[in-house]
């Protein structure tokens, strides 16, 4: 399967919305994972695991919540893993740069490309709290041979297969 833009743009916009469920009230992220024939498999939102209460007042404010929030990414492989679908060689298309944590996960199951929502760049605290993890995820990706592409999921585009 070769990349396309407007197949790369659908499984954004795919990740947005999945990204909608999260009841993070700062910051709703989501993950697509898709199979080599754009088949689209697991998905996962940030949020509580689980059976664990999200109502819960004290879980969602800085620093408690980052302890009881998973993160989309992971979501998505823990998703596949709980199915037994296997990711190797398969694409993550994300609403956000992943952290370094979800990055290593990425890594380890065999994804072999990244997509990100090059729109997570215009929120102007994003830089501040998550810069190193940023430039961190982009040299593991690299080093590891994982593909990392930015597209706007909005942006207009010719049709292509």
């Amino acid at each position: 399967m070769t990349n396309s833009i407007k197949w790369d743009q659908r499984f954004l916009k795919l990740a947005d919305e999945v990204a909608t469920w999260s009841k993070d009230r700062s910051t709703q992220v989501g993950a697509v994972i898709v199979m080599k024939d754009r088949a689209p498999g697991p998905y996962g939102y940030n949020g509580f695991p689980r059976q664990i209460d999200d109502e819960a007042e004290e879980r969602h404010n800085r620093p408690a919540k980052y302890k009881w929030t998973e993160h989309a990414e992971r979501n998505a492989i823990y998703n596949a893993a709980r199915t037994g679908v296997p990711l190797m060689g398969c694409t993550i298309y994300v609403t956000h740069i992943p952290c370094t944590d979800c990055t290593r996960a990425i890594v380890q199951v065999g994804i072999e490309r990244v997509v990100v929502n090059a729109a997570f760049q215009d929120d102007p605290g994003f830089e501040d709290r998550w810069g190193e993890d940023f430039r961190l995820c982009e040299e593991m990706l690299t080093e590891a041979g994982v593909n990392i592409d930015y597209v706007r999921a909005g942006t207009d585009v010719a049709e292509e297969d």
